[in-house]
């Protein structure tokens, strides 16, 4: 049984800035030292790489991270690299991973997932940093659970008709 295929609507730039910022805003929010806590910028971020490559790319992915890295007041270039190379891996698979459905999507974006999450890990450790524990890198797993909800999200606006007309089958 094939699945029902949707023509997309384009894209505004503005929803594409508005998901990242809220992404970011999000990321910024107090949560505390929870360890398996979703990072958003870099769901978002995979998410535009794959469905809009073109305009989201590993320019955009470097600066989101640096302002990460300002943010976590860590070292600066860690989240920068994570995500640079998170758009890479993402903007490389892009037309295959459309083809699978949103589970099998999740399965396929989760070792890119956990290699932005292993990359500033590495760095903390080859800086000195106290070993802190496996925890942190579960949170990509918990981001891939959450891929689905997050891109029936982000293309909603893109499945709107235009005009309706209920004698055409798309």
């Amino acid at each position: 049984m094939t699945r029902p295929q949707y023509i997309l609507l384009p894209v505004n730039p503005y929803f594409i800035a508005i998901s990242l910022i809220g992404a970011f805003l999000v990321n910024l929010m107090p949560w505390g030292d929870i360890p398996v806590m979703p990072d958003f910028v870099a769901l978002v971020l995979i998410f535009w790489n794959i469905h809009q490559p073109r305009k989201v790319g590993m320019g955009i992915a470097f600066i989101v991270g640096l302002l990460m890295d300002v943010h976590n007041a860590g070292l600066l270039g860690e989240h920068a690299l994570a995500y640079t190379l998170l758009s890479y891996g993402a903007i490389m698979i892009h037309r295959r991973v459309l083809w699978f459905t949103l589970f099998t999507q999740s399965l396929l974006v989760l070792p890119l997932l956990l290699l932005a999450h292993l990359v500033p890990f590495l760095i903390r450790l080859a800086t000195g940093a106290p070993f802190p524990g496996w925890w942190p890198l579960l949170a990509a797993f918990v981001e891939a659970a959450l891929w689905p909800i997050v891109s029936i999200l982000l293309l909603a606006p893109q499945k709107r008709a235009v005009d309706r007309d209920d004698t055409r089958p798309i």
